[in-house]
């Protein structure tokens, strides 16, 4: 059996709070479901308001291959305008529903049960004189009599509905009792089978997906979904979680879909940029750690066989990969695999060090990105001999002027200097380190890059020294870098760098 999915992010989906789409986005989302192949695209709500109307033509008169559907009450007026709406589209579907349950009969409708069943009948009559396909919802279904439901349903097919949807219009139901009510329903309608049967789950008790699964399950063909859940109070169910669950458990379900999968991310991904509703990070399927591995261990596995820890396939969804999320959990095997992809081919001590560099910086940075890793490698190749080694430093200042305290090791000693400066803290950095080395060297370059974004990016400082006294030539102008999520502390570094290399090479003439 092929379920259908029928995608409403564009009309329950907008109805979530602050979400508010122009005509532009919403024909960009609807291109983007028909390239994702949804059966069915509900557009919008077109007697809600001119707005909506043009958006709902729009897409009937531009978007091609799914079904478009315009939802309507059952008022004569609100069908009249759903069919001005679609009537350009292919394949055009007019939705209309009233609620059955008795709590929104009689508080809001103030209706009974027969007036309900009368106006329904009246208007898939109306909507079938427009167009072959209707579809008719019975707005909180889940809440409603099951014998009502079922007079009504067969009621409305027997008027021309060629589908029914049973909606759970509040998030009430539980999965065992709503596979319950659809397997009522197909047993209990005597005519079921000349229409599709429907279901349209909401998510207040996060149950909307379960939900949609179990009524599957029961012989329900057509999933009413949004994309990333999104739409009123909690959400819909959510389309890419359903389509994966039927893909990816393909053995226990046994049905198939016209999705293209390939779609779901870049889908997700679009939705998210035009609501501005961003998908919460460990949200199934799409979210940004949906397939992302940070701990060693899993780290470790996915590395030697992907399925150890991952039912799906990144690629299925239109990723590239999978995510070796680089951070304080991170193990040894996963660093080494990162850096090699970044094109790093270091010996095991070259590897160690920059593997306690690494886990130094995991303490002080929440997020380590591939540019990270870049200068974590980087500042370790450009190190030399050590004759000048950075302990400890601290830095005051204030209006006016600036004082360094650093604590280093000179060619193995301890040394405790100090130096104050006008010029600011860096300054102040610089005299303290000259007073350490014994050379005054002169700043030709410095120059600071900030790494990577955030509050806690990598600050990456260059500097050109040349010895006091000499004049500059290219031989004798020295390069450091340093690297550090504090910009002092990476300037101190990038000086050092540079002041090792002059140590050095005056240590080698000397010995020539």
């Amino acid at each position: 059996m092929t379920v259908k999915f029928f995608d409403t992010t564009l009309r329950d989906g907008e109805q979530s709070p602050g979400v508010n789409l122009n005509i532009k986005d919403k024909l960009r989302i609807a291109e983007q479901l028909a390239a994702l192949n949804v059966d069915v695209i509900e557009a919008g709500f077109p007697i809600s308001s001119e707005g909506d109307f043009r958006a709902v033509n729009k897409i009937a008169e531009e978007v091609s291959g799914p079904i478009i559907a315009g939802l309507a009450r059952t008022k004569k007026e609100d069908i009249d305008r759903a069919w001005e709406a679609i009537k350009p589209a292919s394949r055009p579907r007019i939705h209309t529903f009233i609620a059955t349950s008795q709590i929104h009969m009689e508080h809001k409708l103030r209706k009974s049960p027969e007036e309900v069943l009368e106006e329904s009948v009246r208007a898939v009559e109306r909507a079938k004189s427009y167009t072959d396909d209707v579809e008719f919802s019975a707005e909180d279904a889940v809440r409603s009599d099951r014998d009502f439901l079922c007079e009504l349903f067969e009621a409305v097919i027997e008027a021309g509905a060629t589908t029914v949807n049973i909606p759970d219009t509040v998030g009430y139901s539980v999965p065992h009792e709503f596979g319950g009510l659809v397997a009522y329903i197909r047993e209990n309608v005597s005519n079921i089978s000349e229409a599709d049967m429907s279901i349209h789950c909401h998510d207040d008790l996060g149950l909307g997906v379960a939900n949609s699964l179990a009524a599957v399950e029961e012989g329900a063909v057509q999933i009413e979904c949004a994309v990333n859940g999104i739409g009123e109070r909690a959400g819909n169910a959510a389309l890419e979680e359903i389509a994966l669950a039927l893909h990816t458990r393909r053995d226990y379900y046994d049905k198939d879909h016209s999705l293209n999968l390939q779609e779901v991310h870049r889908t997700s991904r679009l939705v998210s940029n035009l609501t501005g509703m961003e998908v919460q990070p460990n949200k199934a399927v799409v979210g940004e750690n949906a397939f992302a591995h940070e701990a060693g261990i899993h780290q470790d596995g996915v590395l030697k066989e992907r399925t150890t820890y991952e039912i799906m396939d990144a690629e299925t969804i239109g990723l590239e990969e999978n995510k070796i999320v680089m951070g304080k959990h991170s193990g040894r095997s996963a660093f080494r695999q990162k850096l090699s992809e970044l094109g790093y081919d270091l010996d095991d001590e070259k590897l160690n060090d920059a593997f306690l560099r690494f886990k130094e910086l995991t303490d002080r940075k929440k997020e380590i990105t591939n540019l990270d890793l870049e200068a974590i490698v980087e500042g370790q190749l450009v190190q030399r001999e050590q004759i000048l080694e950075l302990k400890k430093l601290q830095v005051t200042t204030g209006m006016g002027i600036s004082t360094t305290t650093v604590h280093m090791e000179y060619r193995g000693e301890k040394v405790l200097e100090s130096a104050c400066s006008e010029g600011g803290p860096i300054d102040a950095t610089y005299e303290a380190i000259n007073k350490v080395s014994g050379h005054d060297c002169r700043l030709l370059l410095f120059k600071i890059d900030a790494i990577t974004g955030g509050k806690d990016a990598l600050g990456h400082v260059t500097v050109k020294l040349t010895k006091s006294g000499i004049d500059e030539r290219e031989e004798d102008v020295y390069l450091g870098r340093g690297v550090s999520t504090d910009i002092v502390n990476a300037s101190a570094i990038a000086y050092i760098n540079a002041t090792n290399r002059i140590l050095t090479e005056q240590e080698r003439e000397g010995s020539s």
